[in-house]
């Protein structure tokens, strides 16, 4: 899968709070660094009359409860969006950057509508048949990809959730799969289960 790094000397025009440029997606994910768990990216087309422009926030900086209306906001208004993720498989054969740009591409083609450009948080783009860009950041200075990350990152917590009851005494729910001191002790204590992420280090010891 090819990788690009790309910067544009008009990106200014992107980081204004109004979406002035209509069927602009913009893409991000959610769960590269967990020990369990799927990545999941989303993408996402807003409207220019959406009355929450200028209110989207990268998703970790966001309250879970106006996280949740946010999501469901976006699930009504947006004029297109689709969530995908990358399946522990693909993120143990691949490796963590290549499966989540490939969750990446799926979401974007997998848009009810073609975008005109992808905007994508941090400084890869995935392999994509659109003008895309990177935009270090972007989580919390685009709104278009602020609007991705609420997406993903609503759904994966609520995979994690699932997990939960299905895996007890791991706390997936608690702490969405990422290497705390609660996971980490669960681990020593349970071995890993069939969500864990067998490539990565901390797992693969416990093998």
């Amino acid at each position: 899968m090819r990788l690009e790094i790309s910067f544009s000397s008009t990106l200014a025009s992107y980081l204004r709070s109004p979406v002035d440029n209509f069927m602009i997606a913009g893409v991000d994910e959610v769960g590269r660094g967990p020990l369990a768990g799927p990545v999941v990216t989303a993408a996402v087309i807003l409207s220019p009359d959406d009355p929450y422009l200028g209110q989207y926030r990268d998703s970790k900086r966001v309250a879970e409860k106006k996280r949740l209306k946010l999501y469901h906001h976006i699930r009504q208004h947006a004029v297109a969006y689709s969530v995908t993720m990358a399946t522990l498989e693909e993120i143990d054969q691949l490796n963590i950057l290549h499966a989540t740009m490939l969750s990446m591409r799926r979401s974007v083609l997998e848009l009810s509508l073609v975008p005109e450009k992808v905007l994508v948080d941090g400084n890869r783009i995935p392999d994509l048949p659109i003008e895309a860009e990177a935009i270090v950041g972007g989580d919390d200075s685009v709104q278009q990809i602020a609007a991705a990350s609420i997406v993903a990152k609503v759904i994966r917590d609520r995979l994690m959730a699932m997990y939960d009851v299905r895996f007890p005494g791991y706390q997936f729910a608690k702490h969405k799969g990422y290497g705390t001191k609660v996971h980490m002790d669960a681990l020593r204590a349970l071995g890993p289960c069939e969500v864990h992420r067998k490539s990565f280090a901390p797992i693969a010891r416990l093998l």
